[in-house]
């Protein structure tokens, strides 16, 4: 008589995937949301001072964090990559904000991975001439910020700190809305003014 094989009861692979799934929905979840959780910097904690290559209206310089300090509060922006559509809109928002800014005491530069040869065309171009964009390739300052995207930590996630003259930081932003940046940036140094 031939052997006869039994059937095995297996689940099938679909029900399998759905577990794996709903399984996996908090896990992915708290990672996209991980960077929204935790800034490193919180308000009240000493800014990192640094010193690097920036450019505004086209030249180089280097930009120095205890010198802007010294001269009143500093808007510290990090955006991932210069002449990319949120970036430059970024740019654009924080140049038309820049008057205001000053007239508030306050410096406003923005830093990224990319060189110092790509920002001084984007501090023409994007940043309209009027504020300073520095350049962090070996990422340092970034890290430094905790500011470092999930996806890639050499770039600069999208994120906005206002440093008072004291050197603590006053105000912290994540998130993926260019002018809300400005806008919550500048209130914040409202509240620092008065």
């Amino acid at each position: 008589m031939p052997a006869v094989r039994r059937r095995e009861s297996i689940r099938p692979p679909s029900s399998l995937g759905r577990r794996c799934a709903r399984a996996a929905v908090p896990l992915l979840a708290a990672l996209l949301l991980s960077p929204l959780a935790q800034a490193a910097l919180k308000v009240g904690d000493s800014a990192p001072r640094f010193t690097a290559p920036a450019a505004v209206a086209g030249k180089a310089f280097d930009f120095d964090m205890g010198a802007a300090l010294a001269k009143g509060p500093v808007v510290l922006y990090f955006f991932p990559k210069a002449f990319t559509q949120g970036c430059t809109m970024e740019a654009h928002a924080f140049a038309e904000a820049t008057p205001r800014f000053a007239a508030m005491g306050a410096r406003v530069v923005g830093m990224s991975h990319d060189d110092i040869e790509t920002l001084k065309r984007f501090s023409t171009e994007a940043c309209r001439d009027q504020f300073a964009v520095a350049s962090d390739p070996q990422a340092k300052t970034i890290r430094a910020y905790d500011a470092s995207a999930a996806a890639d930590p050499r770039r600069a996630d999208r994120i906005s700190y206002v440093i008072g003259q004291d050197g603590k930081v006053g105000f912290v932003h994540i998130g993926s809305d260019p002018d809300e940046h400005v806008r919550l940036t500048e209130a914040a140094v409202k509240r620092l003014a008065r």
